[in-house]
């Protein structure tokens, strides 16, 4: 676990310290599993993202799909995401949709005594296009951009013991995502953002999670531009 919370840290350290647009932030979010059956199961998650200096929504993601369980530890999934932004345009703000159809496969194995999640995701992006008009943000037609996802997390016990089901815990992930084929859409580059969060939580029992960490979100812009994004993420975790 040392090690683990050691790499963590350097992660958080070496992207915290370069130097960007920094904004704060403030994500809640809600990841949910209804099971159907032995093999189905629904995904559902819900964010809402606040604006810099925790100032009006920035964000609003919602989030549902269908799962399969190959064996013990793959799973697929396919699924929906709607994403409502907020932008500003010669300083004209309004919100536009973005819509996403995704698909992805989730790789868990042992891990001391949790276990490792690996996450790949591909995502089909139809953002909005938007313009001023009438001194109103207009949303009209659609970029189309695509993107993977690779995504790792575990979830560490702070007591050992076999089939963690109650009691507190720390949790550690990261994400980078990438623009696939045509990026003059997004930000004309191959390389989108990479996400580095560490938390600590509280198990309730086999079905609810409760969680507050903090998140280095790095974003990378058109040209040399780029954002430094320091999250305060609150999560609950649900497996119905």
């Amino acid at each position: 676990m040392k090690h683990t919370i050691a790499i963590a840290f350097v992660i958080l350290a070496s992207v915290s310290t370069l130097s960007a647009q920094k904004t704060e932030t403030t994500w809640f979010a809600s990841f949910n599993t209804i099971g159907l059956n032995k093999r189905f199961s629904i995904h559902f998650d819900g964010q809402w993202r606040s604006g810099d200096h925790y100032s009006k929504m920035l964000t609003l993601l919602l989030r549902p799909g269908l799962n399969y369980k190959i064996s013990d530890k793959l799973t697929v999934t396919a699924g929906y995401g709607l994403i409502s932004g907020r932008r500003t345009i010669s300083g004209i703000s309004g919100y536009a949709p973005e819509h996403r159809i995704w698909q992805q496969a989730v790789y868990t194995h042992p891990l001391l005594n949790s276990s490792l999640a690996h996450r790949f995701r591909l995502e089909q992006r139809f953002i909005s296009k938007s313009s001023v008009s009438a001194e109103q943000l207009v949303n009209d037609g659609n970029i189309y951009a695509n993107r993977f996802r690779y995504f790792f997390r575990t979830v560490l016990p702070f007591r050992s013991v076999k089939g963690f089901s109650k009691g507190t815990f720390g949790a550690i992930q990261n994400e980078i995502m990438f623009n696939i084929g045509n990026n003059s859409g997004v930000n004309g580059r191959s390389f989108d953002q990479n996400r580095a969060y560490a938390a600590f939580g509280y198990r309730f029992g086999k079905k609810f999670d409760l969680e507050a960490g903090y998140m280095n979100q790095y974003i990378q812009g058109r040209g040399t531009a780029f954002t430094n994004n320091h999250v305060i993420q609150l999560a609950t975790y649900t497996r119905l």
